[in-house]
């Protein structure tokens, strides 16, 4: 059995997603107890240049192909398996995301290993590797001792920091080959369709006052709309605003939205749902209103108030707008 720890790297335009680091930091912390190696898996078409990134980790596992130039299930989970199944590593991990569920679920169920989804936290004791995760969107937190010599885990955005995945040095780099038939693969990518900008860039704004279903009714976004307009701020939203077509989907925060950075997050009326977290966890403060004190979205916070939204909001508006004037 190998002691080696895996971890799934993600990538877009010659970009490394942010949660690809974070795996890398849990899967350095999980190595130094194994004994084993971290080892970063990259996979694409002349990907091999992003390995520099990636010195957290002891070694680059790059395969490339052209059927892996851009994400397909069917090329990734054929790729992924083969590699997985040989080198048989201790632990292999994803994220929470489109990809790292998809790659998750198909290694579980095409190797037979026990997987881990929506964990927030991942740790070795002694021999047995055991997980947290958030189930009934994260009202209750589910502890899960993984059985076997191998298991799959696929961790939330935050479950830790990115920080801890970065490191200046350059790592070694192993060229895996492609297992045979990727040509025959039936799932092709045609093309990446970019949604057009909207009219605020909600991923460049400092301050954002996001609304969720605690707002009721698309008139009371008019309160939201004010106490942004005196914070200099924009709306932002939780998906089931979205869905209501309350507010564009270029205002949508989340794991099927954008994923936003600002130095102040007021979530307002937002319970904290794992999609939603993954999107926002990044703010530098994030303020939450609710009314429900077991919501998830204050595990997230900062500062919170467990109040009336509707309470709130008019007399922040106001206390902003006195102290700016």
């Amino acid at each position: 059995m190998s002691n080696d720890i895996f971890a799934l790297v993600e990538h877009l335009d010659g970009k490394i997603s942010e949660v690809s680091f974070e795996l890398l930091g849990k899967g350095r912390e999980l190595a130094s107890v194994t004994g084993g190696r971290l080892c970063a898996v990259l996979l694409g078409s002349g990907v091999k240049p992003l390995a520099t990134e990636l010195g957290a980790a002891d070694s680059v596992l790059v395969m490339e192909h052209a059927a892996l130039a851009a994400y397909t299930p069917e090329a990734y989970t054929r790729a992924l398996r083969a590699l997985v199944e040989a080198r048989a590593p201790r632990a292999f991990l994803t994220s929470s995301t489109a990809i790292g569920m998809d790659q998750s679920a198909g290694l579980s169920a095409g190797l037979g290993w026990p997987l881990a989804a929506y964990a927030k936290d991942l740790s070795l004791k002694g021999a047995t590797l055991k997980a947290v995760s958030q189930i009934y969107g994260g009202k209750i937190l589910a502890e899960t001792e993984l059985p076997g010599d191998h298991a799959i885990v696929a961790l939330l955005a935050g479950a830790s920091p990115a920080e801890k995945g970065r490191a200046a040095k350059g790592p070694a780099v192993e060229e895996v080959a492609a297992p045979a038939g990727l040509e025959t693969v039936r799932t092709r990518f045609k093309r990446l369709i970019v949604p057009e900008a909207g009219d605020v860039d909600i991923t460049k704004e400092a301050i954002l006052v996001s609304v969720g279903r605690g707002i009721q009714s698309q008139d009371n976004l008019a309160l939201a709309l004010e106490l942004a307009e005196a914070l200099g701020a924009s709306v932002s939203a939780s998906r089931p605003i979205i869905d209501q077509g309350w507010l564009p989907k270029t205002r949508q925060v989340g794991k099927s939205g954008m994923t936003v950075k600002p130095k102040l997050y007021l979530a307002v009326g937002i319970s904290g749902a794992p999609e939603h977290l993954e999107g926002m966890r990044g703010a530098a403060t994030i303020v939450a209103i609710n009314t429900d004190a077991a919501a998830p979205i204050f595990g997230a916070a900062h500062y919170g108030a467990v109040a009336d939204l509707f309470d709130v909001l008019p007399l922040l508006t106001e206390k902003v707008k006195a102290a700016r004037a």
